[in-house]
């Protein structure tokens, strides 16, 4: 692909195929549900298992009914403190609010720990590999703060090298 560089591109990983891949919401919003959405910090979360991306959907913490505009959550009930609004890994903040990736998770209804990544779980003497802007965090991961413009990235599998290359919207 031109203007793409080629270490890029090998390092890419393609999108994980069924719903293990792409697993639904069955949380609850987190905090005070409101109509609006508010300002709102955002944080950029990727996650690999089996060396494919896992998808973090829209609409964790929104209560339905949802309104969808190619892919992407136009209007909800209510919005909680923490929202995905499309499925590209942006988790929104709730200004002063100070959530960890445990709140994601639980928000999505998928277990995080050292051991599981959503629905997959690690094999005898592996476990989940988690980096906060480029750095390897050593703690659980349920621990990482959604911090205003952090990268983090859950590994469960090969190792995927951490990168800062992406793009946040204008405002958040």
């Amino acid at each position: 692909m031109p203007g793409i560089p080629r270490a890029l591109l090998q390092e890419a990983r393609p999108i994980g195929a069924g719903p293990r891949f792409q697993p639904p919401i069955s949380g609850q919003p987190t905090g005070h549900c409101s109509r609006r959405l508010g300002r709102r910090a955002a944080v950029h979360v990727e996650l690999f298992a089996k060396n494919r991306v896992v998808i973090v959907p829209a609409g964790i913490g929104t209560h339905p009914p949802r309104r969808l505009i190619d892919g992407q959550i136009a209007a909800a009930l209510c919005y909680g403190d923490l929202v995905t609004l499309a499925p590209t890994g942006v988790a929104l903040v709730a200004a002063g609010r100070r959530l960890t990736l445990a709140v994601l998770f639980r928000s999505w209804g998928e277990p995080l720990s050292s051991s599981r990544l959503a629905s997959f779980r690690a094999r005898p003497g592996t476990h989940v590999t988690a980096f906060v802007d480029g750095h390897r965090w050593h703690a659980s991961p349920r621990a990482i703060p959604l911090l205003r413009h952090s990268e983090i990235v859950l590994e469960l599998g090969p190792y995927v090298p951490p990168h800062h290359s992406f793009a946040f919207p204008p405002g958040s």
